[in-house]
């Protein structure tokens, strides 16, 4: 969904049509001591704020202020911050102190399992109110806490694909045809690497196959369901055989020299975008609309969009909305909440900045399942992910995932930008994920 979310931090963002649909209730507010918002005029009108990072989608689909005409007396304020990595340490502030949370707010999925084991007491039961069976079914159980209250609900998933350049791959003599590029790198990342490979060799001046190793490191892991915890909540990162194989891929390319080494969303990448130096870039739904963002109008059709390496689903990013229970307006967040997850909503967003539902109802709309990516050279997105999603393994989620993924990807960049040695690198990495875990 979005820039950020961990690693992509993965809701990092997303952009790309216009919206559609309807609505229920919501708007404008401040900030209270206790965390929720001012409460209600002399004339009954409600502010309700919105707290969220990246790119959630609803201000390019319209959706506050769809709300606010089917609610007249509810305004809805989103306060978006750009990183989530900014985000989620001031939201842990707010619901220590109990002040300035919004009446709802994001939560990315590197970090839901950590708020569900430490914060879920101070979040609304949504299960009361929203059907929570309508998301897919792994969707719900991340956002679950141990007394049965689920104190998210659930907003996008990243199913993968691969985006990739198809002037380029013509100019390095690669098919360009989505289903040759999916047949070409059928079987797994170890292909994606052989193809990357036949890239550089006839590789235009100054371009790299690849953005970042350590995007294809989380593509990697995203597709086990075993990946940085097991499930009885043990730390296994260590000897995650899907942790070990996107090492050794990422330390692959490193060396070979197949990626810009550019971390994702930085300034640099964006600059790499615009430049069109990139050949492919792994993509998890939301990140076509990054890509549409920062290469711009100069490159829109010469961008498409295959599946992903491999047979296995993977999914990277995705985030939730939660109600602190202190806020003034608990009710009517609640009601937002629901409106923003239905089927229509996550649709109107799905076509607006091509971040996909996690709403089973949407799936069988017309909006998302003929949906096509004009930018894209009309890549079907809405067949290419549900496809993905209907699969995706349940991922086994730990306190720490966002902390782990961070920090690996930080040291892939290391062994990518200053040459670090992989064994060097891999006991920086651990070095200090044991640090920041215990």
């Amino acid at each position: 969904m979005r820039i950020t979310r961990t690693g992509g931090h993965g809701r990092r963002a997303a952009a790309v049509a216009t919206a559609v649909l309807a609505a229920s209730a919501v708007l404008l507010t401040g900030c209270s001591s206790d965390g929720g918002s001012d409460a209600s005029d002399s004339n009954g009108n409600i502010t309700l704020k919105l707290a969220d990072f990246g790119q959630f989608g609803y201000k390019e689909a319209g959706l506050l202020e769809q709300y606010h005409k089917l609610h007249p007396n509810i305004t809805v304020k989103e306060e978006t911050t750009a990183n989530e990595q900014d985000y989620y340490p001031k939201l842990l502030q707010q619901l220590n102190s109990g002040s300035g949370l919004g009446d709802v707010t994001g939560i990315e999925v590197g970090r839901i399992k950590e708020v569900v084991d430490t914060q879920a007491g101070k979040f609304a039961d949504l299960s009361k109110s929203i059907n929570v069976s309508d998301w897919v079914s792994w969707k719900e159980k991340q956002a679950t806490a141990q007394d049965g209250s689920v104190i998210g609900a659930g907003t996008d998933i990243g199913p993968m694909s691969l985006c990739y350049r198809k002037d380029l791959f013509q100019k390095a003599g690669l098919p360009t045809d989505r289903e040759a590029v999916a047949k070409a790198v059928s079987g797994g990342w170890e292909d994606y690497l052989k193809l990357g490979e036949q890239y550089q060799k006839k590789a235009p001046a100054g371009t790299k196959f690849m953005d970042s190793a350590s995007a294809m490191y989380n593509a990697v892991v995203s597709s086990s369901s075993e990946q940085y915890y097991d499930s009885s909540g043990k730390p296994v990162y260590k000897d995650s055989a899907s942790v070990k194989q996107g090492w050794n891929l990422a330390a692959e390319a490193a060396s070979k020299k197949l990626s810009a080494g550019l971390a994702q969303f930085q300034d640099p990448w964006q600059a790499a975008l615009r430049k069109g130096t990139v050949a492919t870039v792994v993509c998890p739904a939301w990140m076509a609309a990054q890509i549409s963002t920062y290469s711009g109008d100069a490159y829109k059709g010469k961008w498409d969009i295959s599946r992903a390496p491999g047979t296995t689903a993977a999914n990277w990013g995705g985030s939730f909305l939660a109600v602190p229970k202190g806020g003034k307006h608990v009710k009517e967040a609640i009601e937002l909440v629901k409106w923003l997850t239905a089927p229509e909503q996550q649709a109107a967003v799905f076509k607006a900045v091509g971040v996909f539902p996690s709403n089973k109802g949407a799936y069988q709309l017309a909006s998302v399942k003929n949906a096509k990516l004009p930018y894209f050279s009309d890549a079907p997105i809405g067949q290419i992910y549900a496809d993905e999603a209907n699969s995706i393994p349940e991922a086994v989620l730990g306190a720490k995932d966002g902390v782990i993924k961070d920090t690996i990807s930080t040291q892939i960049n290391n062994m990518e930008q200053r040459g670090t040695k992989p064994d060097k690198a891999w006991k920086d990495a651990t070095d200090t994920i044991d640090k920041a875990i215990g």
